[in-house]
């Protein structure tokens, strides 16, 4: 990919690691019990809350520090589409689930990107596996 291409998508990656980490700061600032009592309501067990607002803190440090990315932007991508599935589907696009939508699509073509510069992951061996890019 050309250094344009890699700034881009550091930039992606520090939006969406972000977004992530206030929504799950949010969320225990707010009372982590009002999101749990949110997901009993869902038909959800109230602990997914702790366990979706600590992805979110603690993967959205990660993916700013690009720590991770790959497996953090797969789990950022599944709360996206649980979000959308349980929560934000009947709403309809507009004013429903576009946020959630354009959040996904950031998180899975990190999830197929890999590393970027400006990253953690980019400073760690290398593995002898290849990345989804380079098997395309």
């Amino acid at each position: 990919m050309n250094k344009t291409g890699e700034i881009g998508a550091v930039i992606l990656r520090l939006v969406l690691g972000f977004t992530f980490f206030m929504h799950g700061f949010d969320k225990f600032q707010g009372g982590i019990e009002n999101t749990a009592g949110f997901f009993s309501s869902l038909g959800l067990p109230g602990f997914m809350a702790y366990i979706v607002g600590g992805i979110e803190v603690v993967g959205g440090i990660a993916v700013i520090i690009g720590l991770g990315t790959r497996i953090i932007s797969a789990l950022f991508a599944v709360i996206m589409l649980g979000a959308i599935l349980m929560v934000k589907i009947g709403n309809g696009f507009l004013g429903g689930y576009e946020l959630d939508i354009v959040l996904m699509a950031v998180a899975i073509y990190l999830f197929f990107k890999g590393n970027t510069i400006l990253s953690i992951d980019s400073k760690l061996p290398k593995r002898s596996f290849k990345t989804v890019e380079e098997k395309l």
